[in-house]
């Protein structure tokens, strides 16, 4: 594509397009945390923006809300309500920045070293699976914490079982773009029952406004906060290597060399640190979206760029939002079940592919305690300093990581 094309209605349709594939995730993570998907949308187009401005233009990339931050805010939320959350957001996204540096002077072997598989793994499914019970009471009705019965148990998991069963059929056997928005399928499905069994409250959508500006909340900063969301950033930092090794292959570049990792990183963390300053979830690189480039061949950075004013324009439509709060609670929780479940199979898929050894002590001391803290909601400290869920279990993982003798392993070579 040349330059020209920057405004032609082919690049703007692709534009759209783009926003399509990752609406469904996109607005997923506000809607199962409790924040609102207009400042996601508004988020995750300020958040591409920047992300391509650091890049300077080169990398067909949209940036959108992470599932690996899920669980970290639900229970950030709960112990120090959504500013303070907003809060370790930030710092988080700055946590991504000084890795890029790390990766820029030292080098990406540097950053395996601190973080080998061995330790990322278990934390990654620490991620999924801490707050899998919250995914299986959504699914029966319940609220996240099974105090209140929302919706009846029956029609609950009728609902529930047909968004996961939708969900994994288009993720499974879907084609084309099908293949790409099986988390889209799965909300309409389980919607369209909950319409059915008239268990959809439309009160929000009738008094909401149809245009106004989002529901922006600024950060406050909790030291707490902070430690308990740092080390979140691992997960999806390792992740967004992946992300720039699979766009490099689609589009045939090596946006590793050029613009480089360091770059694509700190325009990451700058995104997320951004999203955080209004109130949205954090920013991470879209796979869906790099499916759909290579579907479409259409290798042009400035498609992204479009797909990001979209959304920032979308992110004014209140009614848009408020119809998307109208989601019941089942829905949700069927399609959490299979999304927890699959962060935990990232996780495990990273430790199968780096071919440890796992039974052998050192392996095996590292993996377990770090599941075992994590899953078993393991605390150290009092009110006054504590450390907690994966914060605790990518601390204690680095710290066993550097500790431990490597020369068991040696020994059996």
């Amino acid at each position: 594509m040349q330059k020209n094309d920057t405004f032609s209605i082919k690049t703007i349709l692709t534009g759209a397009q783009m926003l399509f594939v990752a609406f469904g995730a996109l607005v997923l993570v506000p809607l199962l945390t409790g924040l609102d998907p207009n400042v996601a949308l508004f988020t995750a187009g300020i958040g591409t923006l920047l992300f391509q401005l650091v890049t300077k233009g080169q990398v067909p990339i949209f940036l959108a809300s992470s599932f690996a931050f899920i669980a970290p805010i639900i229970a950030a939320v709960q112990m120090w309500g959504v500013p303070a959350t907003m809060g370790g957001l930030m710092a988080a996204g700055f946590a991504y920045m000084l890795l890029s540096l790390l990766v820029k002077f030292k080098g990406v072997a540097t950053l395996h070293k601190i973080l080998p598989p061995v330790v990322v793994g278990p934390v990654i499914m620490v991620i999924g699976l801490a707050l899998a019970p919250v995914a299986v009471n959504m699914a029966m009705g319940k609220s996240g914490d099974g105090s209140i019965q929302i919706i009846d148990y029956n029609s609950a998991i009728y609902i529930s079982l047909l968004s996961l069963v939708v969900t994994l059929i288009f993720a499974v056997w879907g084609k084309g773009v099908f293949k790409l928005i099986p988390i889209l399928a799965g909300v309409v499905a389980g919607y369209c029952l909950s319409l059915g069994m008239g268990v959809v409250q439309f009160d929000a959508v009738t008094n909401a406004q149809w245009f106004a500006v989002p529901n922006f909340t600024w950060p406050e900063f909790k030291w707490q906060a902070i430690l308990f969301m740092v080390p979140v950033a691992i997960a999806p930092a390792i992740e967004h290597i992946g992300d720039m090794m699979a766009i490099s292959q689609v589009t045939n570049k090596d946006f590793l060399k050029k613009p480089g990792l360091h770059r694509t990183l700190f325009g990451d963390g700058l995104a997320t640190s951004a999203a955080s300053l209004f109130g949205g979830p954090p920013n991470t690189t879209y796979s869906e979206v790099t499916g759909a480039v290579m579907l479409t061949k259409n290798f042009n950075p400035k498609v992204m760029m479009w797909t990001a004013v979209i959304a920032i324009i979308l992110a004014f439509v209140a009614k848009m939002g408020s119809g998307l709060q109208t989601i019941p609670v089942p829905v949700m929780g069927g399609i959490m079940i299979l999304l927890f479940g699959s962060i935990a199979v990232v996780g495990l898929n990273t430790l199968v592919k780096s071919g440890d050894d796992l039974t052998a002590p050192r392996n095996l001391s590292i993996v377990a305690l770090i599941l075992v803290c994590g899953i078993g909601g393991m605390h150290i400290g009092g009110s006054q300093f504590s450390l907690e869920g994966v914060s605790l279990c990518a601390i204690l993982g680095i710290v066993l990581n550097l500790v431990l003798p490597k020369a068991q392993p040696q020994e059996n070579e």
